[in-house]
């Protein structure tokens, strides 16, 4: 059931949604992960010298 204001998530979701989130980035930029998609970071068609 719908409250007064139109969330049907309620406060404890939006706190759960923001530790999951929380989590998520502390995983993406922990320093361990950076060397494991070091290699997909890398495109092997990218062109370092400037175009004439």
């Amino acid at each position: 059931m719908l409250s007064e204001s139109g969330s049907s998530i309620g406060i404890g979701g939006v706190i759960w949604m923001i530790i999951l989130f929380a989590g998520v980035l502390f995983w993406a930029f922990h320093p361990r992960n950076r060397n494991r998609y070091r290699k997909d970071i890398e495109n092997p068609y990218r062109d370092d010298d400037p175009p004439s």
